[in-house]
């Protein structure tokens, strides 16, 4: 207190009572840290904690990859026809455990793959001539009237960007693996029917090709090369009607083509 201010409280008493120190401003209190009982203390502002998730997506992809992985051992004919698989030993086999072989097995019994034997494991649907047959009739039923539509409505150049498709069939089909070539056999037959832009067809017609590619009970487990090179010569002259507009030819390609897939 200064010497003025201690003579006016000498001299006045009230004055002394009601003196008050100067205080700190408050955005120098503020700055300091320090709160004013004048103002609302300011919030400390804390970044929320963002917990981790765990990766899912892991186990979907190992679930994925054995579903390919039997795909491509049915249609080889390495998983044999009316044999049972178990989940442990098949885990066994690809380096993983029984769980993702169990789930993709499981969605292969949807598909009619194989069928559940309680506390053995997996058996391999067997399959006969005459199933294939039905296979191959509606196949066409579902696929020619969809062919001979687009064949009227889409343009060449539409078509001609087809050809890497076929040409990788004809690939595929050479290198006499029928695993490959089932899978760009495949791959070609859903490009020509997505023209349609009806995902329900593609879903359908893509699993009766699927399930038309298992090889047969009592039949050749392989395909022969031969064989393979001359189904796949049936994409490219199909491409060559479809680009053409000759609707008849496309007609018959297609349905010779149904008739000798296997």
């Amino acid at each position: 207190m200064t010497q003025g201010a201690q003579g006016s409280a000498r001299t006045n008493p009230a004055a002394a009572s009601a003196f008050v120190p100067p205080q700190p401003r408050a955005a120098e209190a503020s700055a300091r840290g320090e709160h004013t009982h004048g103002e609302h203390p300011v919030p400390r502002v804390v970044a929320p904690t963002v917990p981790r998730q765990r990766p899912v997506v892991q186990r979907a992809s190992v679930r994925g990859q054995i579903l390919d992985a039997l795909r491509t051992a049915l249609v080889s004919g390495e998983l044999t026809p009316g044999e049972v698989y178990s989940a442990p030993a098949l885990g066994d086999r690809f380096g993983v455990s029984a769980t993702p072989v169990r789930e993709a097995m499981q969605q292969l019994a949807l598909e009619g793959a194989v069928e559940v034997v309680p506390n053995r494991g997996f058996r391999v649907v067997q399959r006969g001539a005459r199933e294939l047959a039905e296979l191959a009739e509606v196949r066409a039923l579902v696929e020619v009237p969809v062919m001979l539509r687009l064949a009227r409505g889409v343009p060449p150049e539409r078509w001609a960007e087809l050809r890497p498709l076929a040409e990788a069939t004809v690939r595929a089909a050479s290198s006499g693996c029928r695993a490959t070539y089932a899978e760009s056999d495949r791959a070609f037959h859903r490009a020509v029917l997505a023209l349609a832009g009806n995902e329900q067809l593609l879903q359908i017609a893509g699993d009766l090709h699927r399930r038309a590619q298992w090889p047969l009970v009592g039949g050749p487990t392989v395909r022969n090369r031969a064989e393979l090179v001359a189904d796949a010569a049936e994409h490219t002259a199909l491409l060559d009607a479809l680009i053409a507009g000759d609707l008849e030819m496309v007609h018959t390609l297609v349905t010779e083509h149904f008739t000798a897939t296997p």
